[in-house]
């Protein structure tokens, strides 16, 4: 398991006075309210920043952190992520996971059979869809509905599935 999540992408930035514009990564945009700090990734190291103001418009958070103050401070952070650590995510209810703890897991048949690993999770607007990487470099697609996934064991890193007719031919 990752002991750092993502909660936000830097998309832009938002005036002159070093405010920025997040597109968050969790499900509760309204998140950025309770967080008093996240982590900056640079690429080569991980930058604590402290939140001093949060405002929301459209799909975006609207970020101010502590001592960055100029557009030029923080405009070459454009694409970078906001991440906190494990312990500032919100509790999972039951059947929820967090994406990274499901990339990499082993999918399989309630039969036992290998069908592959899962790569990505797709969100769409209906259900989630898991991108298996199959036998042969095949991708498989499988809706994250109930009568498709039957099993997550996180703790395991395998998922058990019904393959329903033309899923993985």
């Amino acid at each position: 398991m990752e002991d750092l999540l993502r909660v936000g992408v830097i998309a832009n930035t938002h005036g002159v006075h070093g405010e920025v514009k997040v597109f968050p990564t969790t499900d509760d945009m309204t998140r950025f309210k309770k967080l008093k700090e996240v982590l900056l990734d640079t690429g080569k190291e991980l930058k604590p920043l402290k939140i001093t103001g949060v405002k929301f418009f459209k799909n975006m958070a609207i970020l101010k952190f502590d001592g960055i103050d100029n557009i030029n401070d923080i405009e070459k952070y454009k694409g970078k992520d906001l991440l906190i650590t494990r312990d500032q995510a919100v509790p999972l209810k039951k059947d929820e996971f967090f994406i990274c703890d499901l990339i990499g897991c082993q999918v399989v048949t309630e039969n036992g059979d290998e069908v592959g690993e899962l790569t990505e999770v797709l969100q769409t607007a209906a259900n989630d869809v898991f991108l298996v990487q199959g036998k042969e470099k095949k991708e498989i697609l499988i809706p994250y509905i109930d009568d498709c996934v039957k099993n997550v064991s996180i703790e395991e890193k395998k998922v058990t599935v019904v393959l329903l007719p033309g899923m993985a031919d």
